[in-house]
């Protein structure tokens, strides 16, 4: 019975690894900065004017890069001027709006 125990602990912890891989990464500005340098990544500064623009008058609360499935986007939270506060996700390599909802 023990064998089969840590066998099992063992399949639990592979999977456990496998899927956390799969999940978003946040990256820190030093990631950010070199990707944008090498021309990965659009800029910041860019993106976040045109996510922005889709609701005047809004005000920004956050704004984080993140690579998930080998893909880079930029996730931007913003408030409206209704108090309405919005996700906006572009990726970050071609601006290209991947999705924009009610948070």
């Amino acid at each position: 019975m023990k064998v089969n125990l840590r066998a099992g602990s063992r399949v639990a912890l592979v999977l456990l690894a496998f899927c956390s891989s799969l999940a978003a990464r946040d990256l820190n500005q030093d990631e950010a900065l070199a990707l944008r340098q090498q021309g990965v990544i659009l800029p910041l500064e860019q993106l976040l004017h045109q996510a922005m623009e889709r609701y005047p008058g809004s005000r920004l609360l956050e704004a984080e890069l993140e690579k998930k499935h080998g893909r880079y986007a930029y996730e931007v939270e913003l408030v409206t001027t209704e108090g309405v506060v919005r996700e906006i996700k572009l990726d970050a390599s071609t601006g290209v709006l991947i999705k924009d909802e009610e948070d």
